[in-house]
């Protein structure tokens, strides 16, 4: 049976007690990383693409640890690293395949984003998965559930125009609170959609 949105994200916050001060510290790093890559001139945007995929799976890794109440730590979101060449190729294949379909129309973009928006997770839960067959799982996954997830992310959106009146300071909270609560997302999906599948 599905999970309501508003159960999950309540289900998240009970997950991140005690560990916001790690959850937000684990995101500056991640922030601070981008940024200084993003400000290197010619070599800054490429170095980004290239390190977006492994950092989205270490990301899925960490954010995946707090939601399953494991221990975490701040490494995890370096992990993705491990698996650099599948982390790297679902990440531009992704991109490929988003703009694709936004060079249709941008609802056809945005369905697609939703349809792959499992593939991190998929690779975190399984690092024998490759690249392709990790999209493909995402669009079998997430069928039936597009809107579902469409609406916990409208979820956010009010608290994101909070966060921009103070100054952006309370994206430092929001972020690990979205990041959980799509991590609890993806093992609701997982359990309802796949129960018969190892992910």
């Amino acid at each position: 049976m599905k999970t309501e949105n508003v159960v999950l994200m309540l289900m998240a916050r009970e997950s991140l007690k005690g560990k916001w001060g790690l959850a937000i510290g684990t995101l500056v790093v991640y922030m601070l990383i981008v940024v200084v890559l993003q400000i290197i001139p010619i070599v800054g945007p490429i170095a980004s693409l290239i390190v977006g995929g492994p950092f989205a799976v270490g990301l899925a890794i960490f954010s995946l640890s707090i939601s399953r109440n494991q221990d975490t730590k701040l490494e995890q979101i370096f992990q993705g690293f491990n698996n650099f060449g599948t982390a790297l190729g679902a990440y531009l294949l992704m991109v490929l395949f988003i703009l694709l379909w936004m060079l249709l129309l941008i609802i056809p973009g945005i369905i697609a984003a939703i349809s792959y928006s499992m593939t991190f997770y998929i690779l975190a839960d399984d690092n024998s998965i490759g690249a392709m067959d990790a999209i493909d799982k995402s669009k079998k996954m997430m069928d039936g559930y597009k809107w579902k997830y469409f609406c916990l992310g409208l979820r956010f959106l009010g608290w994101a125009l909070l966060c921009i009146l103070t100054l952006g300071i309370g994206f430092l909270w929001l972020m690990p609170y979205m990041q959980v609560s799509m991590a609890k997302f993806y093992d609701d999906v997982k359990t309802n959609s796949m129960p018969t599948e190892n992910i």
